[in-house]
């Protein structure tokens, strides 16, 4: 079993957290991974959010692995996850697993621009906390014969594909960021960035990223759900 050797222990936590909370949202969540020369490359689908979660951890040294210099695997999110020892600040590589559909199709790795007008991020968190409360008081006005699930889907569904003012990023890539904990408040906290890339959005903050394609998603296998 390969074993990687990442930065510190400040990282190996890091990537413990990402991976729980992708759990969180799916018991059986995959990841894929991606490592070259001191870069990993960690990505998940959190299904409640329609996003391509993104979390990179330094290694401690190049990645190799024998004659192999490079790592591209999908693996069982919650078998890596078994595997991470934050004193240590290792992670074990388990065995791959068939990928889901997402797996295949990922942002692309260049041709990045910056894309303007994207809001500070305590507009960004209130943008968040906003549809989290009109959701939750539309749902409450709702009679409990019309609480359906295909209801509060249609609700969610309307309120997450709003665009943030001054861009055309859907406000759940937001709330995605937010709830995987790429959005943390603090002293000097860099401001979040927005990137296009043909047809892919990326939302990109200190602690991870977040992406999406504005066109074609049906390529990736993601349902409006």
């Amino acid at each position: 079993m390969t074993v990687l050797q990442v930065a510190d222990e400040g990282e190996a936590a890091d990537l413990a957290a990402f991976l729980s909370r992708l759990l969180h949202y799916d018991r059986g969540a995959a990841v894929r991974l991606q490592a070259a020369g001191t870069a990993l490359a960690v990505f998940g689908r959190p299904p409640s959010f329609e996003v391509l979660a993104i979390r990179t951890a330094r290694l401690a040294k190049p990645y190799e692995n024998g004659l192999d210099v490079t790592l591209d695997v999908t693996v069982s999110a919650g078998e890596l996850l078994e595997t991470v020892d934050e004193p240590a600040a290792t992670a074990s590589v388990p065995g791959a697993v068939t990928g889901p559909p997402w797996a295949g199709v990922l942002p692309p790795r260049g041709g990045w621009r910056p894309e303007p007008g994207l809001p500070g991020p305590d507009r960004l968190r209130a943008l968040v906390a906003a549809g989290v409360a009109e959701f939750r008081s539309r749902s409450d006005e709702l009679a409990p014969e019309l609480r359906t699930r295909a209801e509060l889907d249609r609700t969610g569904r309307e309120i997450w594909s709003r665009t943030v003012e001054g861009t055309v990023l859907p406000v759940r890539a937001v709330h995605a960021a937010q709830s995987l904990g790429f959005m943390r408040a603090g002293p000097g906290e860099e401001a979040p960035a927005l990137f296009s890339s043909g047809a892919w959005l990326r939302l990109r903050t200190a602690y991870g990223s977040v992406a999406l394609r504005t066109a074609g998603a049906g390529a990736l296998g993601i349902s409006v759900r």
